[in-house]
């Protein structure tokens, strides 16, 4: 077993390249990505051929089967890249969707939409929020009524990153409306499914992801689409939260520690009153107190990746991970904006990206009200979550 915290040469020949390869492909298009409002699809082929969107597929879908610190380093360097849309855009696809499909669907499946994913020809979305029912999955209204050899989908979709450009959802429908939870499966929908339309939404920030409003018109999706069982959907997202919330969590370190490095060079440059920023010490110790909260607050996040890469179904560990990291990461950039001055409140620097960007992550994967809400139940009612 190796520890997050004692990572082996291999992985960080695998920083190093991955680093190499960002610096190269990814860092000098980021600012058009950002303002088209659109990330070039090349990149994603890119990344496939390189097997970055594999690491954690077996090797019979293209996949490099790696173990979960490979892909702790893909969160973390994708992070630095002072873009949360092009980001997230990156880990719903290998993180947050097509592990649905390794985990739950069919072998058929799998050869038509994992392999393509992992070698970056195709681009997966989660669409799990509606307008009426955000982390409350068990009141989705989006149904799909079973039809001869199809089911007939009706509803709509909101907040769906990749929503836009992607090539198609693993959807979250209502196939027996009368079961509860129970009666919630996962069904693959193609964007090119006539009836399924989709709107982009203008967002504070993420503006390099697309993020989607999708709606569902009498669409019409082969019974074979269905991934699992039917009625098993709300079990399988269960089991498919804990590694979204964990490399939300390492993103948001990550995004703490590359404003604080940015931060660092900018006060090291700048200067008033006649000395540099860096030798004020009111300005010393608010550094040395970030510093503080980024390391114990990674501590406990490279805890959590030792767990998943054990194996291990750590909800209370995951849920404490998101919630801190994520709330952590708005403080950081908060303070790291303010000793910009005004600089920072301009779109010449980097900080002001960041500051859009980060407050996406108290609300993404569960909100930090709901993180709060997991973990009460465990340490006070006693509610213990098992993986299906």
């Amino acid at each position: 077993m190796i520890h997050a915290t004692l990572l082996s040469p291999e992985h960080q020949v695998f920083r190093e390249t991955l680093r190499a390869f960002i610096q190269k492909e990814i860092i000098p298009y980021i600012d058009d990505w950002e303002k088209e409002q659109q990330i070039d699809r090349s990149i994603w082929k890119k990344m496939g051929d390189m097997g970055f969107l594999g690491l954690n597929y077996p090797e019979t879908y293209g996949g490099l089967n790696l173990d979960f610190y490979y892909s702790m380093i893909f969160c973390e360097e994708m992070s630095y890249c002072f873009s949360g849309g092009f980001t997230i855009s990156a880990l719903v696809i290998q993180y947050m969707s097509a592990p649905y499909l390794l985990k739950f669907a069919s072998e058929d499946l799998k050869q038509c939409y994992l392999k393509p994913v992992i070698a970056g020809d195709k681009v997966s979305a989660i669409a799990i929020t509606e307008p009426g029912a955000g982390s409350d999955i068990q009141n989705i209204r989006t149904t799909a009524v079973r039809k001869d050899d199809y089911y007939i989908i009706n509803g709509s979709k909101t907040f769906i990153t990749n929503g836009y450009y992607g090539d198609f959802f693993i959807t979250t429908v209502k196939t027996n409306p009368e079961k509860g939870s129970k009666g919630i499966s996962l069904i693959l929908i193609e964007r090119s499914t006539p009836g399924v339309s989709s709107s982009k939404i203008e967002k504070m920030g993420w503006h390099a992801s697309d993020t989607a409003e999708l709606r569902f018109d009498n669409v019409k999706v082969p019974i074979k689409n269905l991934i699992g069982e039917e009625g098993a959907g709300f079990s399988y997202l269960m089991d498919g939260l804990q590694l979204e919330r964990l490399t939300a969590a390492i993103n948001s370190i990550a995004t703490c520690e590359s404003a604080l490095k940015y931060t660092m060079e900018y006060i090291n440059l700048r200067e008033a009153f006649g000395k540099k920023l860096q030798e004020f010490q009111v300005i010393r110790h608010r550094i040395a107190q970030m510093v503080a909260d980024i390391k114990t607050t990674k501590a406990f996040v490279n805890h959590c990746c030792d767990l998943q890469n054990n194996g291990q179904y750590a909800v209370e560990e995951c849920s404490i991970a998101k919630l801190q990291a994520n709330e952590l990461a708005i403080s950081i950039v908060h303070q790291c904006l303010q000793l910009f001055g005004g600089y920072g409140f301009t779109e010449d620097y980097k900080i002001a990206r960041l500051y859009r960007d980060v407050r996406a992550g108290t609300i993404i994967g569960g909100t930090s009200e709901i993180m709060l809400e997991i973990i009460a139940r465990m340490v006070i009612d006693n509610v213990s979550y098992s993986k299906k």
